[in-house]
């Protein structure tokens, strides 16, 4: 097997990384693995240390949260290794659709054994920048802002911060019109959200796409539409089993490219991260988002029902 390139994100779950890489390292240090470790001072420097690492021939592993988990499934992707998560950040909604212990010792064990899945990722773009590439979802409106507020709480720990800044984002939220191409007939409505779905989780585990598949080839769309900021709040008490899509203002599709724009400017954010192109994204501007099928080799357990490869 490859060696191990674990790059860490020191940050991640208010230092929980650093706490969870003895534990990790030794579980590998028991399996003989051939295994490395380099701290990152950004995401960007992530994405980096992933290129230096697939030009070695090493197994891309992100150690952090939902950031780092998809802007190293980006870099693993581009380079074309295999790539593996050690979750330690707040959400790890990545890692709970790949079926990834939340364990760090059981995770380093998993990398040593190996099984691998071929999974989808997701490619955005804006005229005139080169397209990004993400893992979970990228979201639009009301989710956005409300990660911005969680990615600056600092009094707050736990998944617990995700729902009390979706709560101060719709207090101070604006109306703004949504446009889809491409999913469908053209679609134009007010509403609170757009989330471009390739796996049902984010946000610390809301299950905001229910019947979304990692590895369908497909995006599930979930709009959220104009109604009383009651109605809001009353689907963030239902994300969490995903009934939320029972309400009449939510309305789901599916779809493998879609284009978004706004009205008004807002940001958007991928896997818990604002999109640096898109901080915001001016008025009118068009977002591309695609599937990218089959895009990335992960080792993770295998779909339930299928054997390990």
């Amino acid at each position: 097997m490859p060696g191990l390139s674990l790059i860490v994100n020191p940050a991640a779950g208010r230092g929980r990384a650093l706490q969870f890489l003895p534990l990790a390292a030794d579980a590998l240090e028991v399996a003989d693995a051939d295994y490395e470790v380099s701290r990152s001072a950004s995401l960007q420097h992530a994405a980096q240390l992933a290129g230096e690492a697939a030009a070695a021939g090493r197994v891309v592993v992100a150690v952090g949260g939902d950031g780092m988990a998809g802007a190293l499934a980006g870099a693993a992707c581009r380079h074309g290794c295999r790539y593996g998560i050690i979750p330690a950040g707040r959400g790890n909604d990545m890692a709970r659709v790949l079926g990834i212990p939340a364990d760090p010792a059981a995770a380093a064990r998993l990398l040593v054994e190996g099984s691998t899945r071929q999974i989808d990722l997701i490619g955005i773009s804006v005229p005139g920048a080169p397209e990004a590439i993400v893992a979970g979802s990228v979201y639009l409106g009301v989710p956005s802002v409300a990660g911005e507020i969680a990615n600056g709480t600092r009094w707050l720990h736990g998944p617990a911060v995700y729902t009390l800044a979706a709560l101060r984002a719709v207090a101070r939220w604006r109306p703004a019109t949504f446009g889809l191409l491409g999913a469908g007939e053209p679609i134009n409505f007010p509403g609170y959200a757009v989330v471009a779905a390739n796996s049902a989780y984010f946000g610390a585990g809301m299950m905001v796409a229910p019947a979304a598949q990692i590895d369908d080839g497909e995006l599930d769309l979930v709009l959220m539409r104009h109604g009383p900021k009651v109605a809001f709040v009353r689907a963030l008490t239902k994300i969490k089993d995903g009934s939320h899509i029972a309400l009449e203002q939510v309305s789901v599709q599916r779809c493998t490219e879609v284009t978004i724009t706004s009205d008004r400017a807002i940001p958007v954010a991928a896997d818990g991260e604002t999109l640096p192109f898109a901080a915001p994204l001016p008025a009118g501007t068009p977002l591309r988002v695609r599937a990218l099928p089959a895009a990335l080799t992960v080792i993770a357990p295998p779909p339930t029902g299928e054997p390990a490869t």
